[in-house]
């Protein structure tokens, strides 16, 4: 059993001359304590079971002596960690006195069984020390590795940046123990192969930072390709490869936003996602500027933002799901190449619309967006649905408003969707989006069957789904995501084949 012991020593100086009741304590504020440490980190890496000490020092540097009236740790009862006073254990400290100008001493211990379920022994146990006087909170992060996996870079790398690099060859983790990623992990000079029923954490948080002279706020859990980097996902069916949090606790479940998610950078090209899991990230797969992915059999859900954005990118995207993503399933921003093939786009219960297309960006406000680029927009979407409990599913933004179609090319083809006043709005711009821009299109009402149970979020068809039989055969994707064979004549739309 994995036990996390601290031992607090207290080592007062007594002076010979004087007596306890002479002693004055401070009362302010203001007169803070100071540690030597904000986070006691256990970072060694466990391959059996094993142990570690650290050591921490809280100094009071004032005139007078500081009366602590409480340290405990925050989980209390449910709490990984354990600590005594003086030898004595207990669940909380009460009136720990630091002398003027003074310190004592925190050792702390830690033993760890790595090889135990995630559900006891996680990849990083977090728990916060208090310690509480004339009216402050301090507190000092708790911080261990408890399962056996492989930390990418290293358990020193939180919340920095680190680089991934092969002199233009290829790194494979095909480790069976689960990756960890900790801080940004950039993918330069290298293709990056991930192999079926790979695991891989990441390892998100809010991190405050000075950049430039201006305050910044930013999550630091991220996957980066650059230039001449290049990710490669090949999962299958049966072993699919699991992108997310590394916060495995149950609350965590489906908690949006835990991490970054993966970003394919400026001219990154040639990056693939085959039967991957995307989950619990700010944005699932973002596509910057004149990069390209393929992503074949993948679902996105639970996330913060976008699912899936392409800025001024290439994306061909067959059999996908994207779900519960709160910024819109599928974002395509100044132009690009993409195209899309039985894929669902569900935005139920979400104020986002499942899709949206533009061929510009503003460079400033975007109610003012004096500065604007614009870039060629082509789009194609071929038996999919675009399904949500929106008015509209989807909204379009032609910078040019109409005056060069070649600028905004887009076309939907025996797909679901859901528009109303995108056909009146910017002065009827797009009142023309059922006669030349979706051809043999059903436009869905919420009343109609179309998913078993969204609620659940249960994407497969409803028995009498108005999906089925109403897409095109595609001869390159003859099963769905789940590898079931989709109808030769008369397939369904979206991701699922429906079977009787």
């Amino acid at each position: 059993m994995k036990r996390i012991i601290f031992t607090i020593a207290a080592l007062y100086i007594v002076f010979t001359i004087g007596c306890r009741k002479d002693l004055e304590f401070t009362t302010d504020g203001n007169d803070k304590l100071e540690f030597s440490l904000d986070t006691l980190r256990f970072d060694t890496v466990f391959t059996e079971i094993g142990s570690a000490t650290r050591i921490l020092k809280v100094y009071n540097r004032n005139k007078k002596a500081i009366r602590i009236s409480r340290i405990y740790v925050e989980e209390g009862a449910d709490t990984k960690f354990r600590f005594n006073v003086d030898g004595i254990a207990a669940g909380e400290f009460k009136d720990v006195e630091i002398l003027a100008e003074d310190s004592i001493y925190i050792f702390g211990e830690v033993t760890v069984d790595p090889d135990e379920p995630l559900s006891v022994s996680p990849f990083v146990i977090n728990d916060y020390l208090h310690f509480e006087y004339n009216g402050n909170d301090d507190k000092v992060t708790l911080e261990a590795f408890g399962q056996n996996a492989n930390y990418i870079p290293d358990h020193y790398s939180k919340d920095k940046l680190s680089l991934l690099s092969c002199d233009f060859g290829e790194i494979t983790w095909d480790d069976p123990k689960p990756y960890v990623i900790y801080g940004i992990l950039f993918i330069d000079s290298c293709q990056l192969n991930i192999p079926e029923g790979t695991q891989v954490f990441v390892h998100g948080g809010i991190v405050k930072a000075n950049i430039n002279g201006e305050p910044t706020i930013y999550n630091s859990g991220m996957i980066y390709t650059l230039p001449d980097g290049k990710i490669n996902v090949t999962g299958t069916l049966e072993n699919p490869v699991v992108f997310q949090g590394d916060r495995l606790e149950e609350e965590y479940d489906d908690k949006p936003g835990q991490w970054v998610g993966i970003r394919c950078g400026k001219m990154s090209v040639g990056n693939r996602f085959e039967h991957t899991i995307i989950k619990n990230s700010t944005v699932g797969i973002y596509a910057d500027s004149v990069s390209s992915v393929a992503v074949t059999n993948t679902q996105i859900y639970n996330t913060s933002s976008v699912g899936m954005a392409g800025i001024h990118a290439s994306i061909t995207a067959d059999n996908c799901l994207l779900y519960n993503n709160y910024g819109g399933g599928l974002r395509l921003i100044h132009g690009g190449n993409y195209d899309f093939n039985y894929c669902t786009i569900g935005s139920y219960g979400i104020q986002a619309a499942a899709l949206g297309m533009s061929n510009g960006i503003c460079y400033d406000e975007p109610s003012i967006c004096e500065h604007n680029s614009v870039y060629p927009l082509n789009a194609g979407f071929t038996d999919c649905i675009v399904m949500g409990t929106g008015k509209d599913e989807i909204d379009l933004d032609d910078f040019l408003g109409g005056e060069d179609p070649a600028y905004f090319n887009y076309q939907f083809k025996n797909c679901i969707v859901k528009v109303d006043k995108l056909l009146t709005y910017a002065n009827g711009l797009y009142q023309d989006f059922f006669d030349a821009h979706c051809e043999n299109c059903i436009n869905a009402k919420n009343q109609d069957a179309l998913f078993y149970n969204t609620d659940d979020d249960d994407y497969h068809l409803d028995t009498l789904s108005i999906a089925e039989e109403k897409a095109i055969p595609l001869p390159d994707i003859t099963i769905d995501l789940e590898g079931n064979t989709r109808d030769a004549a008369k397939p369904d739309l979206g991701c699922f084949e429906y079977l009787y």
